[in-house]
């Protein structure tokens, strides 16, 4: 096959495979929960997969082909010559090398030009304004002196974030001076800053495209935050009225489209208390919030996400149950290990779906978290709670 015609080919060549022919092969740069989290839709969908770790021992060691820097080109390049599409773990892979591995001919998915506006919040923002998508005012700031003139016009308090990287609360300040994040603006220089918006809840939509543009919207969920890290997500968002479903899933297809986004797409929302939607952040990958499709959706967000990067058609994206509650397992035992707590939490909760992500335990760390589908909201929730905190 030649290179330059690779990113072109895929779906001929895939109707062209016969049973006895090489499986389609996705590498994923990232060997995190998410990539591990791939790995078993991939053998269902007859897909090999093949990960990029950063390190030994990560949690996608199962089907680590390589290790290496993701940010080294020659690395990375290397990984790409024994797949046929590459796709994420995570959004930090920079720009030269995708950028390098695309005027190769790699099918990069999604490909730089649009992994752009996650990797770079000032470039999202200005991007989502051209666009006309609902988001809080916002200004980029160079210094102390910038930033407490958007302070005071917008009574005395903001949001400062880093433009690039951050997660899980990490790069995100509210400040009432402009003197309080002179150490970022000597380390990194511009940064993003945002209204503080008063918001009932926070909410998140995803969607999948394939690269000729066929889209597939799951239900919003209302995602609930503790400490800046995503505690439990609710699918779909309680309460939610018809209209809200409605403009949540028009600005993810909005995005998706408007960004050229391949793949799975979580945009993370606002619901204010004035009923306005307003984007806060993006993700090109499967994301946190949609855990709960793993075991409460037709087509979990792994396989989808699977299906959008293989330019396979997308799969159906409804509930199976009226409600589905993801709960996170954050820190882990402090006491003896996983495997002590399994047989506990399964005997106790048979219907609840336990996937931990083969991490050490640690304070605050994601490790794993525990699906519960059902006709009743409350109880669901109580589940999931209680199989999750089995694990404390």
């Amino acid at each position: 096959m030649q290179r330059g015609s690779r990113g072109t080919r895929h779906a001929e060549e895939w109707s062209g495979r016969t049973e006895n022919s090489m499986a389609l092969r996705v590498g994923v740069i990232g060997g995190g929960q998410l990539a591990r989290m791939m790995i078993a839709p991939a053998v269902e969908l007859g897909l090999e997969i093949r990960v990029l770790a950063e390190a030994e021992g990560m949690s996608a060691q199962l089907a680590a082909t390589a290790v290496g820097d993701y940010r080294d080109l020659d690395t990375v390049r290397a990984f790409a010559q024994d797949v046929d599409v590459i796709t994420f773990d995570h959004e930090h892979v920079p720009q030269g090398v995708l950028r390098a591995l695309a005027d190769e001919g790699i099918a990069v998915r999604p490909g730089p030009d649009a992994l752009q506006f996650a990797q770079d919040k000032l470039v999202m923002r200005a991007r989502l304004a051209e666009l006309g998508v609902p988001q809080p005012d916002w200004a980029a700031v160079a210094n102390a002196e910038e930033l407490q003139a958007f302070l005071d016009d917008h009574g005395g308090r903001a949001v400062v974030k880093t433009p690039r990287g951050g997660y899980d609360g990490k790069g995100v300040r509210v400040v009432s001076s402009g003197e309080e994040a002179a150490d970022w603006f000597a380390e990194i220089g511009a940064l993003l800053v945002e209204e503080l918006v008063s918001f009932t809840r926070e909410l998140a939509q995803q969607i999948a495209r394939r690269p000729g543009g066929q889209m597939v919207a799951y239900p919003v969920v209302e995602t609930v935050q503790r400490d800046g890290v995503c505690a439990e997500v609710l699918a779909p968002a309680p309460g939610a009225s018809e209209r809200l479903a409605q403009v949540a899933e028009g600005i993810g297809r909005q995005i998706a489209e408007g960004l050229g986004v391949t793949g799975m797409l979580a945009v993370e929302l606002f619901e204010t208390d004035d009923e306005r939607i307003l984007v806060n952040e993006l993700a090109m990958r499967p994301h946190n919030s949609g855990h709960w499709s793993q075991d409460g959706a037709v087509t979990g967000q792994f396989e989808q996400h699977l299906r959008a990067v293989a330019d396979l058609p997308l799969g159906d994206a409804a509930p199976r149950a009226p409600w589905a509650v993801m709960v996170n397992i954050l820190g882990g035992p402090a006491e003896g290990t996983f495997e002590d707590r399994f047989e506990a939490a399964m005997t106790a909760h048979p219907e609840a779906k336990i996937h931990t992500y083969g991490k050490a335990a640690r304070p605050g760390r994601k490790v794993g978290h525990v699906n519960v589908a059902g006709a009743d909201l409350d109880d669901v929730v109580y589940t999931a709670r209680a199989a999750a905190a089995q694990f404390d």
